[in-house]
């Protein structure tokens, strides 16, 4: 399966979840629209459907990409 760099993954959540914080607090049009954008993204680059399973498949792969930076203790 191929999935995104890690460092777009962290980018698109961070903005997601930043972006969901903003329009529970501001409730504005142009945020909603901002984070549509942002979800479309993710859900895209997860192949996904919903900003939380989206959300979740990103995690995931992130958690799988640090795994295999670090190196191998004998």
């Amino acid at each position: 399966m191929i999935t995104a760099h890690p460092s777009l993954l962290r980018e698109l959540v961070e903005r997601c979840e930043r972006l969901r914080r903003r329009l529970a607090a501001d409730n504005s049009t142009e945020t909603a629209r901002q984070l549509e954008d942002a979800t479309y993204t993710l859900c895209v680059i997860t192949g996904t459907r919903q900003l939380d399973t989206a959300l979740f498949v990103a995690r995931r792969q992130l958690a799988e990409a640090r795994k295999q930076e670090q190196p191998l203790r004998h």
